[in-house]
């Protein structure tokens, strides 16, 4: 049966549309995008009142599987992903064994397309274990379906071998994704340096530790004219770093995650090892920047950098508490709360950071509503209040900061090739 989506406020921004129309989906594609579409012989959604999107892409996952499925497996990233929003989402490759060989990333393809959920793209490594010493066989992870390559959790701390990587990508038209960290900076830190941290007496990681590495690659890229998208940017110099290197025309581009810009350091006091991650909670002044790279273009995407972790690896003291943050369900909300709601970006550029900014990065055929592409889309409600509750997550893991906090905004149905894979609307 037909699939028609009526009443809702179509924002597409890859074909500049944002007004009151139906969509009309068959056989897992867009069919038609236009007022007063007839509903015969359709199931119908109601979705007056709410936004109609492309579906949206998060470019950052960790899914865990292989090798550690009691914190995630493919399937319950997959089901976190739907019920987050996404359509899409890229594994990172820091599984174990690692995705440095065709064999792993095959296996996550398999995986995934078993579940047939949610769409999986799994990013290679750039180097062999993630050990920053030896080039992957980035040309065999290109054969088998990887969309860009990352040593993420590991910064490449050579620059040889990061412009070897950057060298060798660009013949693939791969993306590298750096994780930007000088570790002899922020060895032994947990948190960020300044005033906090000093209160806390905890050790903390200068955003230096950031900033020297962003702007290494940023140097590299512009050596070799290779693709370089910079990971989780969290400080206000990093931003700047990213803005001047876009002006000079530089194949950069930058993410930023929702916890660098819902969450400062302050969160960090009381000591809850859910809010450590890596890069560390940052300054106002850098959420603020991180917000205005946003809104001006100077960040291209918002990516969770989803990290579950087991309850008992989180239930140390700080220092022991493993980086990351269970982030995939309660990210829609946060850049939806903090962002559009308080009035700092237009919803059609929050839209954009879900949708054509990882698309164009990662060069794939989504974020679009265009008649014949892909039905993957995302319904939003903005006025949804709603209260974080991990035990409700569908991922494994529950190590959020955000448990407990009400939010206003969500993403209620997950549309994947026409097929709804995520409903909070049941209006038949």
């Amino acid at each position: 049966m037909r699939l028609i989506i009526k009443n809702g406020r179509v924002v597409d921004p890859a074909n500049k549309i944002d007004g009151v129309l139906d969509i009309l989906i068959d056989k897992g594609k867009i069919i038609s995008v236009r007022k007063n579409i007839p509903a015969k012989a359709c199931q119908v959604i109601d979705a007056k009142g709410k936004i109609v999107a492309p579906g949206f892409i998060d470019m950052h996952v960790h899914l865990r599987e292989p090798g550690r499925e009691d914190e995630e497996t493919i399937s319950s990233g997959m089901k976190a992903g739907a019920a987050g929003g996404f359509c899409s989402i890229v594994s990172m490759a820091n599984t174990n064994p690692v995705a440095d060989k065709q064999e792993v990333v095959k296996f996550i393809l398999r995986k995934a397309s078993e579940e047939g959920i949610i769409s999986v793209y799994p990013a290679g490594a750039v180097t062999k274990g993630l050990k920053g010493e030896e080039l992957a066989e980035i040309g065999e992870l290109k054969e088998a379906g990887v969309v860009a390559v990352s040593d993420d959790g590991e910064p490449i701390r050579s620059s040889f071998i990061m412009r070897c990587g950057l060298e060798y990508s660009k013949k693939f038209d791969l993306p590298v994704i750096s994780h930007s960290e000088d570790k002899d900076l922020s060895q032994g830190g947990v948190m960020d340096e300044g005033v906090m941290s000093t209160i806390l007496g905890l050790p903390g990681i200068p955003r230096q530790a950031e900033e020297i590495m962003v702007a290494r690659d940023i140097k590299l890229a512009e050596l070799t004219g290779g693709r370089l998208h910079i990971a989780h940017v969290s400080t206000r110099g990093g931003v700047e770093l990213l803005s001047q290197a876009k002006k000079k025309g530089l194949r950069v581009s930058a993410e930023a995650a929702p916890h660098h810009f819902a969450l400062t350091s302050e969160a960090v006091k009381e000591y809850d090892p859910n809010t450590r991650v890596s890069p560390p909670l940052r300054s106002h002044e850098d959420v603020e920047a991180i917000i205005k790279g946003l809104g001006d273009g100077t960040i291209d995407a918002i990516a969770s950098d989803h990290a579950p972790h087991s309850l008992e690896e989180r239930e140390v003291e700080y220092s022991l508490a493993p980086s990351g943050i269970d982030g995939i369900e309660t990210e829609v909300g946060l850049a939806l709360n903090v962002l559009y709601h308080e009035k700092k970006i237009k919803l059609v550029e929050i839209i954009k950071k879900f949708t054509t900014g990882p698309a164009a990065i990662l060069g794939l055929r989504e974020g679009t509503l265009s008649i014949g592409a892909k039905a993957n889309i995302t319904i939003l409600d903005l006025e949804k209040k709603w209260v974080v509750d991990k035990d409700k997550f569908f991922s494994l893991s529950r190590n959020t900061p955000f448990h407990g906090m009400s939010l206003k905004g969500k993403a209620v149905m997950t549309i994947h090739q026409g097929k709804i894979v995520y409903n909070e609307i049941n209006n038949g």
